[in-house]
């Protein structure tokens, strides 16, 4: 037999070492199933767990496991009588031994769930998972006890965001709110939203001319409502980019506490998940392709087989993106950056160009993505986050509700809010391969712990019960406020079992 020349072995050598070699075969027992979705008192509009694929030998997998046997979920009705639609997709490889297992219920499953987990034919971990019903699924308005429900959620008891935001606020006075907002921030060009929640119902009136968004205020209220019954309280929902409320803690009058989805450090107003990530949420694996789970599933090539070069695309919305665009042009071998469409420049795009729509998903084929704002936070950093190339994040003043739990050079690469250090970071990026890899992954594993979508149903309910917490007066359905409904879901009835806790359980 013919021998091959030993360069053309080390060749394949290195091959098989940057793809990984083949390891010991998977072992379906020894392998790890555990998430919120394997509980039947979880209810998400999208229930979801995780599994590690463990080898023979006890050895994590850090990449998918070799050969052509999937993995795969199958959940069904423990009654055969009972007929329900659930949807089930292929598991999301995560690219490093671990899959996300997703399902979405489009009717409550009173009798339970039979959840099977299988490699090939053979159950993994302690599959088959028996969840005793009822079942809710999201649409059933079955409200539970809130320290029942944080507990079952596992949600965490806190949280440094928001400590931060009510520190401003020991006490709220609903009084000077009801006097200072509508004439503040109510105007025609407002965008701000007046809520009421009383015996778990929701109200509300608009404030200003710019109020459609109002949509993912309600949507995410009305599914907290059919999940843990809420504190009765009035607030103020800020439905436009910027912070408003800039007095000073200490000042005369004193700050407002507005509820906004983006913070700054110039401004006082309390934080929420974003309505991005919120509505994502709601619709993942309906009306949305970019969710905080499907992401995980589409981060790429592997990180030795993506272009070595730093990325972009994004609206005209802030000047930086510009200069983006124009370093790219100088320096292509360092930055890919375009703007795909103009709006608050449009004079520069005969200069700049306009790039092609990519799907998001594609940008995961480069190895670092430059994070540059909007017209406040870009909104998009979460999913970068959690895909697995390096985020090189431009400093801002502006913040989600996660950010305080990230750090620069441990979970991303800060950049010079004016991008002069940009290419000074890529080459070092390039020249340190390791450590880039490294930062990388330690910032995707902490997006995975603190953007999972069960924790931002606890951010929610926490900010709602701080607030309660502090108001000075009852709240009440004020004029001109009108009923949000839940929505109508007629093909799919539900009977909810628990018991109604009276308000003194509360």
């Amino acid at each position: 037999m013919r021998r091959l020349p030993r360069a053309l072995l080390l060749l394949r050598l290195a091959l098989l070492v940057a793809a990984g070699a083949p390891e010991a075969p998977v072992s379906a027992p020894r392998s790890l199933v555990w998430g919120p979705g394997l509980q039947a008192a979880v209810a998400l509009p999208v229930r979801y767990f995780f599994l590690q694929a463990v080898t023979s030998d006890g050895q994590n997998f850090t990449r998918a496991p070799p050969g052509q046997t999937p993995f795969k979920v199958v959940v069904k009705s423990l009654s055969p009588k009972e007929l329900v639609r659930i949807h089930v997709p292929k598991p999301l490889d995560r690219n490093d031994g671990t899959f996300v297992m997703r399902y979405r219920m489009y009717e409550t499953v009173n009798a339970g769930l039979k959840i099977e987990v299988l490699y090939g034919d053979e159950h993994v971990a302690q599959s088959p998972y028996i969840l005793k019903g009822p079942v809710y699924h999201e649409y059933c308005e079955c409200p539970e006890n809130p320290q029942a429900w944080q507990k079952t959620l596992s949600c965490p008891t806190k949280e440094l965001q928001i400590a931060k935001d009510f520190a401003s606020f020991p006490s709220i006075n609903l009084q000077q709110m009801l006097n200072e907002v509508p004439k503040r921030f109510g105007d025609e060009r407002g965008a701000v939203v007046h809520y009421t929640i009383l015996n778990n119902r929701i109200y509300r009136r608009s404030l200003g001319k710019y109020t459609d968004f109002k949509m993912f205020s309600d949507e995410i209220l009305l599914s907290l409502t059919r999940k843990v019954l809420l504190p009765d309280l009035e607030f103020y929902v800020n439905l436009g980019d910027w912070p408003l409320e800039h007095r000073k803690v200490n000042g005369t009058p004193s700050p407002i506490p507005i509820i906004s989805w983006c913070g700054s450090l110039d401004s006082r107003d309390i934080v929420l998940p974003t309505y991005d990530i919120t509505h994502s949420t709601l619709e993942a694996m309906r009306g949305v392709t970019n969710d905080l789970l499907s992401i995980q599933g589409n981060t790429g090539p592997s990180w030795i087989n993506k272009t070595e070069r730093a990325f972009f695309r994004g609206r005209d919305s802030r000047e930086e993106r510009l200069q983006l665009v124009q370093l790219s042009q100088k320096n292509p071998q360092l930055l890919d950056a375009g703007i795909t469409g103009y709006f608050f420049f449009q004079e520069k795009e005969k200069e700049l160009g306009k790039a092609k729509l990519m799907g998001f998903f594609d940008f995961f084929k480069y190895k670092y993505q430059v994070n540059v704002d909007g017209t406040v936070a870009a909104y998009r950093y979460p999913y970068l986050m959690l895909g697995d190339s390096l985020v090189l994040k431009q400093d801002s003043p502006y913040y989600e509700h996660f950010y305080m739990a990230l750090e620069p050079w441990k979970h991303y690469v800060p950049i010079r809010r004016n991008l002069g250090d940009l290419l000074e970071k890529v080459k070092w990026a390039k020249e340190n391969d390791e450590e880039a890899k490294k930062i990388a992954k330690e910032g995707q594993l902490m997006a995975r712990d603190l953007l999972q979508p069960h924790r931002l149903y606890c951010y929610y309910y926490q900010v709602l019960q701080k607030y309660a917490e502090r108001q000075s007066s009852k709240p009440e359905v004020r004029d001109g406020m009108e009923l949000v409904p839940q929505p109508e879901d007629s093909t799919a009835i539900c009977q909810c079992h628990r018991k109604k806790p009276s308000r003194e359980e509360l």
